[in-house]
Formats: structure tokens, sequence, C-alpha cells
């Protein structure tokens, strides 16, 4: 079964975060130098919402706020959907769809082991489908008999 924990081995646990009184314009510059569409947004060690690119496209530039005036907190998406470590990537997927989000923040207990996003989820299916291929070819061709 395709799990969660089998995409953050070999993405990593690295998550980035902002307060949710820093600015919109402090998480944009994070987005800009790590080149991510979401930050976590967390009071000490607990999570309290997430602020994505869609957040900023719809709660700022639609709404004619400023980024350097607006707290993260006045904007980011407090109900946070996330994830089990053990999850199945597929019902991931179609959990991303349903909620039209992108990321995933992935905890265990309240402890936040990363993040997945859509992109990573449908990595792992196209490559472990394309493994599945290759062994039913070896198979057919007699590739298990030689």
């Amino acid at each position: 079964m395709l799990t969660v924990k089998t995409i953050l081995e070999k993405k990593g646990s690295q998550v980035y975060s902002v307060r949710a009184d820093q600015t919109v314009f402090d998480a944009l510059k994070i987005f800009a130098e790590k080149q991510i569409g979401a930050v976590l947004v967390m009071d000490g060690e607990s999570l309290c919402g997430i602020f994505s690119e869609r957040d900023y496209a719809r709660k700022i530039v639609l709404k004619g706020l400023f980024s350097k005036d607006t707290l993260v907190k006045e904007v980011m998406t407090n109900d946070v959907i996330t994830v089990g470590p053990d999850a199945n990537v597929l019902e991931c997927l179609s959990l991303m769809t349903d909620k039209h989000i992108r990321h995933l923040p992935v905890l265990e207990g309240n402890k936040i082991l990363g993040m997945i996003t859509i992109g990573d989820a449908v990595n792992k299916v196209i490559h472990s489908q394309r493994e599945t291929i290759e062994s039913l070819e070896n198979y057919i061709k007699g590739g298990y008999y030689s």
C-alpha cells in the first residue's frame, strides 16, 4: 500500500512556517525564497493554520488588501486538514480533490512530520504504477522464469 510515510521518506520532513502575528509579506518572501506554495502557521509547536498562494490570491489581492499591512492570522485557513503518516496516498489524492486543497500537513499526534502536496501524491502513484507495469511485463515475457 502506498502511504504518506513513503513520500516523506524520499521528500524529507522539511516544512516552512510563520507565526500568526507575522505579515503576509513575510510569508510571501518564504514562498519566493523556498519556491513553495504554502506555509504552516504555528503557535510555538502547535499548528494553528495554513497560509497558501490561494489564500493570498483570494483574501488579499481580490479584496484590495496590502500584504505588508495584513497579518497572516487575518487571512490564514484555520481549519487545517491533516493526515497521519500511514494514510493511503490514493485516499489523500481523493481528499485533496474533494476539498480543493493542494497541501496536506502530516501529523502524528500533535507532532508535525512533514507536508505533502498534490504533486507529491500524483508522482508517487505514477511511480508505483510504472513499477507494477514493468513487473507485469517481465512476468508476461517470462522474465521471472529465465
